[in-house]
């Protein structure tokens, strides 16, 4: 199989608040040509860098919100997330833990540090991934995935070099526990100094990886150090990631849809029309209810 090849290696932007809770690094869209078309069906990637949060009595968060056409997925590496929505979904992650909302014809939605964790503060370190819908899917019905730790499904690797986590899609013969509506593959590789993993993904779906913790090196050739993002090129297949320290690396690779996009704030659809009726249908309170 041919390599695949890094295009671009994307420093962290300057972060921003959403909400008073989350210090994200946004990702997708952004510069670098990391656009909605280009990423899916990744079209958001925030990313909190590892930020201490102090002790506090009254939760950091956001408040309620409507989502549509899309799935929300929060893989928390540091720190405890408490969440509902107004489908009846919702919990408590920490780490390990990944939520798997998909809004899909419309839910609210809100998201807090966990009671506890806020009252004696600590380390929080998540990422929040929006994954497309196809059309046929956007207006179905709101589900929700709890996907903790202990289930997740772990590829174990040779000679001490670490584990491939599999949250979504396939590495090897093992297979992630999240259900997707389009071929998704998400992944943490969770790698010893020295460790060394290839991975292989066909060469149309758009593929890219974050490193969350320590440095590696992507086909013995590219460096890419802590809270950096690289996007592979759309040819070839395979490509290797060797740890230079103790690293985590969240891996993405996910088939197009090649569908219109029409985005505007918290939905995502096909047509403008479609993000007027999505306007049209929350303000009138179809949305259903969330205190």
């Amino acid at each position: 199989m041919k390599k695949r090849k890094v295009e671009v290696i994307v420093p962290p932007p300057e972060p921003h608040y959403v909400g008073d809770g989350f210090r994200v690094h946004n990702f997708i869209p952004s510069a670098y040509r990391l656009d909605m078309q280009r990423m899916d069906p990744f079209i958001m990637l925030d990313y909190n860098s590892k930020f201490y949060f102090p002790p506090i009595d009254t939760p950091r968060g956001v408040g309620v919100h409507p989502h549509r056409g899309f799935e929300t997925v929060t893989i928390a590496y540091e720190g405890k997330v408490a969440h509902h929505d107004s489908s009846g979904g919702g919990g408590i992650i920490g780490k390990g833990d990944v939520q798997w909302m998909t809004a899909a014809s419309g839910v609210l939605h809100k998201e807090y540090h966990e009671e506890n964790f806020s009252k004696e503060g600590g380390d929080f370190q998540m990422v929040q991934l929006w994954v497309n819908l196809p059309a046929k899917d956007k207006m179905s019905k709101p589900k929700y995935q709890a996907i903790s730790k202990d289930k997740m499904t772990k590829y174990e690797l040779p000679d001490n070099a670490g584990s491939v986590e599999i949250i979504a899609g396939k590495f090897k013969d093992s297979t992630g526990p999240a259900t997707t509506f389009s071929p998704v593959n998400m992944q943490n590789a969770r790698l010893s100094k020295g460790g060394k993993v290839e991975f292989s993904f066909p060469a149309d779906y758009n593929t890219a990886l974050l490193v969350i913790e320590g440095s590696a090196k992507i086909n013995d050739e590219e460096t890419i150090e802590t809270d950096h993002f690289a996007l592979f090129e759309n040819e070839g297949e395979t490509f290797t990631i060797e740890a230079l320290e103790d690293a985590v690396i969240l891996v993405l690779s996910g088939e197009p849809l090649h569908e219109p996009i029409a985005a505007h704030g918290p939905f995502v659809m096909n047509t403008r029309q479609e993000i007027v009726d999505a306007m049209n249908d929350f303000n009138s309170g179809k949305f259903g209810v969330l205190e």
